[in-house]
């Protein structure tokens, strides 16, 4: 069959559905009071944060396992994985005794790599190599043709799509009413593929909205094209969604399902995992995030409707919290980095502070080392702000004192150095 010609019915989603009911529970479909107050909507999270393996990747994984059959099983599986499929993979080899071997890429957070060996136990190997998804993805698949083993794709397959279509399923059963809008965080497209097309069918009014980091909008890039576009380079920071290509179902299934695709800059997915977690008390992973991140972009078109965020999974490595809040503060105009030129002698830094910083302006970052023989040196300055507009002012008193300053927050290269 050719891949135009697929398209997931309701009764195959029904049926994974069945499937999935020898290891899971549908999770919730919960109102959140704060983000409904803010947005002015009724906004309904649909936590698969909260599955076994703390993201919605085990639907699809086991889906597809449970129908090779014994003869193949015999030989093994193998699968590429940032983290989230790798552990759905991981988490059914243990449960089937099925022998599989991970891939994953070199730059996938230990927390993941520790949980993939948590959930696969002696029954997974795991396999390190290349910098991207798509290069550990393209060694699996090299080595699963070598040894014969059935390589379980993480998205463009048709029983995997069908697995991550459960969710749709479980929404409809959960709600009394069709929700006016779902937001779906997209990687490679086959959770927005399953639920999308689940969601069509039962709920034809429903706007679906895709939702990519903006750093790796793959999707986007087809839909706009006409065709699966390969992307030359992407931001691996949200890596559940960080994928250069889309697949060839999932892009034809997206563009016939999806009303809309939102791209989400990184710094806005941040600043949702701080709030989420401060005001909520959930911890999201960074694709775990998109979803709600693209209700601000949002806003005018939810406001007064009933809204549904699939929160994709939580597995996010504490260490990572430095980072996240540093993009946070920088997308939120909160943090700014500046190359001045200070004069050479006593008290210059005590001039700076009380001729240029406002009450709420709060010095958190200066590196200088004197030079010989100048009359000027170059000294590497951050300023936390408390608001935009205090930004604005800061610079006004900058100017009117005739401060030589260079802006790093425009600069990436340089800026690259400090985050």
């Amino acid at each position: 069959m050719g891949t135009e010609k697929y398209f997931p019915s309701t009764r195959d989603i029904e049926k994974a559905a069945e499937t999935l009911s020898e290891i899971l529970e549908p999770t919730m479909l919960q109102k959140n009071a704060n983000l409904s107050e803010r947005y002015g909507c009724d906004v309904f999270l649909k936590r698969e944060d909260l599955q076994m393996v703390r993201s919605y990747k085990i639907r699809g994984a086991y889906n597809k396992i449970r129908t090779l059959s014994p003869g193949v099983l015999k030989y093994g599986i193998v699968c590429a994985s940032a983290g989230n499929h790798a552990q759905g993979v991981a988490f059914s080899c243990n449960k089937l005794h099925i022998m599989g071997s991970i891939y994953m890429p070199t730059t996938t957070p230990r927390q993941k790599i520790e949980s993939v060996k948590m959930f696969g136990k002696e029954y997974v190997d795991i396999v390190l190599t290349g910098d991207t998804f798509d290069a550990a993805n393209s060694a699996a698949i090299e080595y699963a043709k070598r040894s014969g083993k059935t390589f379980i794709p993480p998205f463009d397959d048709k029983k995997i799509i069908e697995g991550q279509g459960t969710i749709g399923y479980e929404m409809v059963k959960q709600m009394q009413e069709p929700l006016d809008y779902v937001f779906i965080p997209i990687g490679g497209g086959g959770l927005a593929s399953g639920v999308g097309a689940y969601l069509k069918e039962k709920w034809p009014q429903t706007k679906i909205i895709g939702v990519e980091p903006a750093g790796a909008a793959s999707m986007k890039a087809s839909i706009e094209n006409g065709h699966v576009t390969e992307l030359d380079t992407i931001d691996k920071f949200v890596d559940g969604a960080a994928v250069k290509k889309a697949g060839e179902l999932t892009y034809e299934i997206c563009r016939q399902v999806l009303d809309d695709i939102i791209p989400v800059p990184e710094g806005a997915v941040c600043t949702t995992i701080i709030e989420m977690y401060n005001k909520s008390a959930i911890v999201v992973e960074p694709a775990g995030a998109l979803s709600i991140s693209a209700l601000r972009f949002y806003a005018d078109k939810v406001r007064g409707k009933r809204v549904g965020c699939i929160v994709s999974g939580s597995n996010n490595d504490i260490i990572r919290m430095e980072e996240i809040r540093e993009k946070s503060m920088l997308y939120e105009g909160l943090k700014h980095y500046f190359i001045v030129n200070f004069p050479q002698r006593a008290g210059a830094f005590l001039s700076f502070i009380r001729d240029n910083l406002g009450p709420k302006d709060d010095l958190v970052l200066f590196q200088y080392i004197k030079k010989t023989n100048k009359e000027e040196g170059p000294a590497l300055i951050g300023i936390e702000v408390a608001s935009p507009e205090d930004f604005h002012a800061l610079l006004k008193r900058m100017e009117a004192n005739n401060v030589l300053y260079e802006y790093i927050n425009e600069n990436n290269r340089l800026l690259e150095i400090l985050i």
